[in-house]
């Protein structure tokens, strides 16, 4: 691995871990979120990130981001499902 491989995996590894803190945090403690809720951001950022030309840091950020939402998305539907 380059270094500017390592960098951008870095990069991608650390706001991907943020983003799923703050996405536990917020359905933890917030009676207003839901999937529904979720999915819309995750619409927005997809949106956003389509029209992103801020450059690579920015694109890794937005990445990482939509990552962490679809993982984080996926995995509360499965336990909502495996609760029925």
């Amino acid at each position: 691995m380059g270094e500017v491989d390592f960098w951008e995996d870095k990069k991608f590894r650390e706001v991907f871990e943020d983003e799923m803190r703050v996405l536990e945090r917020r359905w933890e403690k917030d009676a207003s979120v839901s999937i529904d809720n979720l999915e819309g951001i995750l619409e927005s950022l997809y949106i956003m990130s389509d029209r992103n030309c801020e450059g690579k840091v920015q694109e890794i950020v937005f990445s990482a981001t939509i990552v962490a939402y679809e993982s984080f998305i996926s995995s509360k539907k499965a336990e909502q499902e495996s609760e029925k």
